[in-house]
């Protein structure tokens, strides 16, 4: 599988750490940024990348799935969720990573490197990466509402 990545200063070593974690796992990664530390660098335009490349891998029928790192992972989530069509999830613990996959087919996940140990915030990528989406009516009918919206303005009730 394709993973696209995305981080703050905060989050560029456990990054660093993570591509060699994913090669070794098999998938293919792709690095948009930040390419070095500086800690004054603006993350967004990196989470928005890493999430622009996974919609866009989706759309062109690529499996592919994203990861945007941060200090916390919010602004991380905040701006990968600006691209139209990526659902972006914060998550804290291997559980909420699996759920967000299986019942928001969560393309990308957020999280937050100085939250937790290095391994706890693989077990959190790793469920994610794993878990598919389980593509109940309820919750395709739910992701079609987001999408309705996200497109008209407007939401079905």
């Amino acid at each position: 599988m394709k993973v696209h990545l995305g981080t703050d200063h905060a989050g560029f070593d456990f990054k660093e750490m993570l591509k060699a974690h994913l090669g070794d796992s098999g998938h293919e990664v792709v690095d948009h940024g930040a390419h070095e530390y500086d800690a004054l660098d603006d993350y967004p335009a990196f989470c928005i990348a890493a999430a622009q490349g996974v919609v866009d891998d989706q759309a062109a029928g690529v499996e592919a799935l994203g990861v945007v790192i941060g200090g916390s992972g919010n602004g991380e989530q905040m701006a990968a969720n600006k691209v139209k069509g990526a659902r972006t999830a914060l998550a804290w613990n291997p559980d909420i990573a699996k759920l967000a996959r299986e019942h928001n087919n969560a393309q990308i996940v957020s999280v937050g490197a100085r939250q937790h140990p290095e391994t706890e915030t693989l077990a959190i990528i790793d469920a994610f990466l794993a878990e598919p989406f389980s593509g109940e009516d309820r919750h395709e009918r739910r992701i079609r509402i987001m999408d309705e919206y996200e497109s008209t303005g407007r939401a079905a009730l």
